[in-house]
């Protein structure tokens, strides 16, 4: 049936053959297209600051804070502050607390140190690129009091062209 099928049968294969050769051209095309786009490597240095920050954050709760508590309240961390305990299960505010505050302290570092700088540097480049723009329309666009003189001058030549200059000059001789 190879060689003796159909003549439907013959195109079906044939395009399922010209189909395979364009799908394994490049398999990868798709999947390094979508790696490459500008938003997908954003999103990874994001992370990757995230990560670095976070890790910092966690050293300074570790090595600082934690020690600071241990000193105030004596126990080692928040954990054992506020506990409830019955039988097995434990409810522990503490932890929460000391979570909460782990997580307003990366919140806080990631802010003031990635998106407040690179916020500001936004502002820098737009605040720039906008005075470029108004020095060029400002160095084109005349003045009002220009554009004033400009329009009688304009007004006068047309009143002189249509030989209206002797009425203006009287009127302008009685008062």
């Amino acid at each position: 049936m190879a060689s003796g099928g159909t003549p439907v049968t013959q195109q079906a294969a044939q395009a399922a053959h010209e189909l395979a050769k364009i799908s394994d051209k490049e398999p990868l095309a798709g999947f390094k297209q979508f790696i490459s786009r500008g938003s997908m490597v954003d999103m990874a240095v994001g992370v990757v600051m995230g990560s670095a920050v976070t890790a910092v954050v966690n050293s300074i709760v570790k090595n600082l804070l934690s020690p600071l508590i241990a000193m105030i309240f004596g126990k080692p961390d928040l954990s054992g502050l506020l506990t409830i305990s019955n039988g097995k299960a434990t409810i522990s505010f503490g932890a929460i607390i000391g979570d909460i505050l782990n997580f307003i302290l990366v919140a806080a570092a990631i802010y003031f140190c990635i998106i407040l700088p690179m916020n500001k540097l936004r502002d820098l480049t737009r605040l720039a690129s906008s005075s470029g723009n108004d020095q060029k329309t400002k160095d084109d666009t005349p003045s009002p009091d220009q554009q004033t003189v400009q329009l009688l001058q304009s007004i006068l030549d047309q009143m002189k062209a249509a030989g209206g200059t002797e009425a203006t000059t009287k009127s302008t001789d009685k008062a």
